[in-house]
């Protein structure tokens, strides 16, 4: 029930990034839901394999590049998801960090 609450929060996210930010589109509530699904996954399988491969570069830049790799993934979402649109790799950076920092306020909501 949480994993689900979880998801639908995300999505909620979604949603609230493309108001703050109208470089980033999603087509709707049923396409929000696709896109935090997705992010979800590419978040899971794909971010570590990349957090591992590119660690030298993170340590030389103390921590600055996973900024860059949080806006590649969701750059990356934006081109495998339809109805979940992003203009540029600028727009995805700022939305990647947007939609971190709203999906954690939103689920810190959620009672353990």
């Amino acid at each position: 029930m949480r994993l689900l609450l979880l998801w639908l929060l995300n999505a909620v996210a979604l949603l609230l990034v493309t108001y703050l930010l109208p470089s980033i589109r999603v087509d709707g509530f049923g396409a929000a839901l696709i896109a935090a699904l997705g992010l979800g996954f590419i978040n899971t399988l794909v971010r570590p394999v990349l957090a591992l491969l590119t660690l030298p570069l993170t340590v030389l830049t103390l921590g600055v590049f996973y900024l860059v790799l949080n806006g590649f993934l969701f750059w990356l979402a934006s081109h495998i998801l339809p109805g979940f649109h992003v203009q540029d790799f600028v727009s995805a950076m700022i939305g990647a960090v947007l939609y971190g920092l709203i999906a954690w306020l939103l689920s810190a909501l959620i009672p353990d």
